[in-house]
């Protein structure tokens, strides 16, 4: 019986730190084995702040994901996120070559490689480039044009940059902790394989991740990504704005989110009462409940409007009929959906990763192992599950934060194209 594959993956976010180990079913499906979270230091706002901080919470996470999954772990996928994160869409075209002009393998390393011809600044390197299309003589829509005959072959494609010094601090903080990076993936593309359905990415659909630090927004057209906006606010602006609203420690206000937390003030009658404790812990205090949902409010608010403004701004409002699919752990607020769907106006759903053994029960010895003070559904592991989706249909030969996601295309050409960029 041949040996089940298995990966492990790494989630570096502003509010916690996400280890996974998990094993490729014959099937297909993911089994999880180990899942290791802890509170994320040494980061802020997707950006490394701090490195040994971060490695060490990187070593804590990573710790319990072997000791739930019974093995070691020595080389992992990490996700990237952040503000410094940019994109824009980019075209290339080549002749084809060839007696035959039938096009080659060859040929489509050279167009994707044209596009990439960009102006960007030293500080920033290009992470991802994702073709959306292939063009033939005119001919547009093609997803694979590989041994098609043509004399022009052209490529419209979506480049992903970033900070060259926030990825190397990244990279700096995964080795630090002792792993190897197999890959460097946005997190956008790893959410996206766990949440979306192909079907929604065809149509048109936007894809929203609200982090702690960042709310990261995507947009899928003809099956390939087409935008994203990084958001500067996530959850923990929230959670700050009940810590300073309410006197008490963030920790404490992260559990009254969770607890009793509203993304609507809809307790503006009530007059049920909850309890505060002061910022040394030390002693409480008894605050109306419409007190909390008053300070929610208006950030929960800001956010989906930021939102809102973000898709006006793409060019694409009005042309994802399949709606908008949120993921992260600020999706799971309560009453948050219903607040979206009334300000974006378009169809929202909450998104889940599918087909995966072992996550939920997993997932509620881990958080409170981390000390989180909650248990975490299925959309806060969104990023770490599309990591391990991605990882499943790409093989880099060493570590580089340049990779591609184009799965059909990927699947075919494999790793010589990666060494091409």
């Amino acid at each position: 019986m041949p040996r089940k594959e298995r990966i492990a993956t790494l989630d570096v976010g502003t509010s916690k730190i996400c280890a996974l180990v998990g094993e490729i079913e014959e099937d297909g499906t993911l089994d999880v084995l180990g899942v290791g979270l802890s509170p994320s230091v040494g980061i802020r706002k997707g950006v490394v702040i701090d490195i040994e901080r971060n490695a060490q919470a990187i070593r804590m996470a990573l710790k319990r994901a072997e000791q739930m999954a019974g093995m070691g772990i020595d080389e992992v996928w990490v996700g990237v996120a952040g503000a410094h994160i940019a994109s824009q869409n980019a075209h290339g075209m080549v002749a084809v070559t060839g007696e035959k002009k039938e096009i080659k393998e060859s040929d489509i390393r050279r167009v994707i490689e044209a596009s990439q011809i960009i102006s960007i600044p030293p500080s920033r390197e290009i992470l991802h480039v994702l073709p959306r299309e292939f063009v033939v003589d005119g001919n547009s829509g093609i997803k694979d044009p590989e041994g098609m005959s043509g004399v022009r072959l052209e490529v419209h494609s979506h480049i992903v940059t970033a900070s060259a010094t926030s990825l190397e601090n990244l990279i700096k903080g995964v080795e630090r902790s002792g792993l190897y990076a197999r890959g460097i993936i946005l997190d956008l593309l790893a959410v996206s394989d766990a949440v979306l359905a192909p079907d929604e990415k065809d149509l048109g659909v936007v894809l929203v991740d609200m982090g702690g630090g960042t709310t990261d927004v995507a947009i899928f057209k003809d099956g390939g990504l087409a935008y994203t906006r990084i958001l500067p606010v996530g959850g923990s602006h929230v959670t700050n704005d009940i810590a300073v609203g309410l006197r008490t420690a963030v920790k404490n206000a992260e559990r009254m989110k969770v607890v009793h937390g509203h993304a609507r003030n809809i307790d503006d009658d009530s007059d049920e009462m909850i309890s505060v404790l002061t910022t040394s812990g030390k002693d409480e205090r008894q605050v109306p409940k419409a007190l909390l949902l008053q300070i929610i409010e208006p950030r929960m608010v800001e956010i989906f409007q930021m939102i809102k403004k973000a898709i006006e701004e793409s060019g694409y409002a009005g042309l994802t009929p399949a709606g908008i699919v949120f993921t992260g752990g600020g999706s799971l607020l309560n009453g948050a959906m219903e607040v979206a769907g009334d300000i974006l106006e378009i169809p929202v759903r909450l998104g889940y990763p599918e087909e995966v053994k072992g996550l939920n029960e997993l997932g509620e010895g881990a958080s409170g192992e981390a000390g989180l003070g909650y248990v975490l559904a299925p959309p806060v592991f969104s990023t770490a599950i599309g990591l391990m989706y991605y990882g499943m249909g790409s093989k880099p030969e060493k570590r580089t934060p340049i990779t591609n996601s184009f799965w059909g295309y990927l699947k075919k050409i494999g790793d010589k194209l990666k060494d091409t960029f």
